[in-house]
């Protein structure tokens, strides 16, 4: 087998040539009683003045993780969220500069939790409806789709809508979450039974009055750090 190193004091550097890779954030929250993702317009060919993921290239002394959370911060200001790594989307010709690979993440916050301004090379920074997309830059409709498919497939074995509450709720604004999320109407009675099986809420003793209807228990989160997410 003839080895293809070059001749260098390096060991282990090899001719043929080397992909860039990326991180690529999808961020969900539900804002106007519908499920929205953050966009940033790149300010820089290629491109330039279409909506994009946030992410950007990885430094070569960086982790990916610490790369995804760095982007998303840099370009929508938005920071300290719980990161999930989606998955690794490489098809040839995906970006005109070079041969480029990207991991992308997927990440949840409730609307309250985010302050976002544009930053670094993006020249704005909005929510969007998932149902309304503005045409997107490189394959970033695909990896959306995908996020969107792994969303919706966790609610049937984890809690990961949980990252989606405030502080507290009642099981009514619970309910309207997953009904928001699965874009359907969801049985009353058999959800709040579900919900009141689970270990990750509890009663906070108050009472929570929307609009003309009696007043509900409200509720919160025993902890956010077991909220599962489970692959």
């Amino acid at each position: 087998m003839t080895d293809s190193r070059e001749d260098t004091d390096q060991p282990y550097c090899y001719r043929y040539p080397h992909p860039a890779v990326t991180t690529d954030v999808v961020l969900f929250t539900i804002r106007d009683d519908a499920l929205q993702l953050l966009l940033i317009e790149r300010g820089n060919e290629p491109f330039k003045g279409s909506w994009a993921l946030p992410g950007g290239f990885v430094d070569i002394d960086e982790d990916l993780d610490d790369c995804a959370a760095r982007e998303l911060a840099e370009e929508t200001g938005v920071e300290n969220l719980y990161l999930e790594q989606l998955g690794t989307f490489g098809r040839p010709g995906r970006d005109p500069r070079e041969r480029v690979i990207s991991v992308a993440y997927l990440a949840l916050a409730p609307e309250e939790q985010l302050s976002v301004r544009a930053g670094d090379d993006a020249a704005a920074a909005a929510w969007f409806p998932v149902k309304a997309l503005p045409p997107l830059a490189f394959d970033h409709d695909e990896v959306i789709a995908v996020a969107h498919r792994r969303l919706i497939s966790k609610l049937d074995y984890s809690t990961i809508a949980f990252q989606l509450l405030p502080e507290t709720f009642t099981l009514g604004e619970l309910q309207q979450v997953y009904e928001t999320l699965v874009d359907a109407e969801i049985d009353k009675r058999n959800f709040r039974k579900w919900a009141q099986a689970l270990e990750q809420i509890e009663a906070t003793g108050e009472l929570r009055r929307r609009g003309k209807h009696r007043p509900a228990r409200v509720y919160r989160l025993t902890g956010r750090d077991r909220i599962t997410y489970l692959k």
